[in-house]
């Protein structure tokens, strides 16, 4: 139950921020060096959570489950 909780929150969060990526975001907030890295990184992990809680919405599995989880993460994350 509780993993579910986390999940949804996960979730909304990201999907409240889907418009900005993790890479905007760094630059607005100005960091560099090892902050900015921490920042991505916690930001992929969320972006990942969020994106497979998306995935089960789709019941998608195997080799497509990997590919959405993949390209959504890409597009949380930006470039």
């Amino acid at each position: 139950m509780k993993f579910l909780i986390v999940t949804l929150f996960l979730a909304s969060f990201s999907l409240a921020q889907a418009e900005e990526t993790c890479n905007a975001r760094a630059t607005e907030k100005k960091l560099a060096g090892a902050a900015k890295t921490s920042f991505l990184k916690k930001c992929e992990k969320d972006a990942r959570a969020a994106c497979e809680v998306d995935d089960i919405s789709k019941k998608t599995s195997g080799a497509a489950k990997e590919a959405h989880i993949k390209k959504c993460v890409k597009d949380s994350v930006g470039s």
